[in-house]
């Protein structure tokens, strides 16, 4: 299985370095368009390779898609969070419910006791 994961791995390895090469163009990012940019007299842009901007977005999407997932499994996380409180507290209650009751004195004592 060791040999099968680092096959996996070069082989994607040898894949990104073939999209990064293909693609070393420089392009501009704008933060605005061109348009909207003149309009309030503020622009933003940065010269980047396009392979950057490509592993940048996969990257970003990857991460979003992890946190949309962990919000959306809030649910069932809490779900399971209050049966492992039941489940404790019910097995402290079948713990003390297992305990023999030292029995002194009395049995009408005992039984009221055990009623109550």
């Amino acid at each position: 299985m060791r040999y099968i994961r680092y096959t996996f791995l070069a082989v994607l390895a040898i894949a990104l370095m073939t999209v990064a090469f293909a693609n070393r163009d420089t392009v501009t990012l704008n933060l605005l368009p061109q348009e909207l940019s003149g309009f309030l007299g503020w622009s933003w842009s940065m010269t980047l390779p396009l392979f950057v901007v490509i592993f940048a977005g996969v990257i970003a999407g990857v991460l979003i898609g992890f946190i949309w997932e962990w919000f959306r499994e809030h649910k069932i996380r809490a779900e399971g969070a209050r049966h492992r409180r039941e489940r404790d507290q019910l097995a402290r209650e079948v713990k003390t419910l297992r305990e023999p009751k030292a029995r002194t004195g009395d049995d009408v004592l005992a039984l009221i006791d055990d009623a109550s």
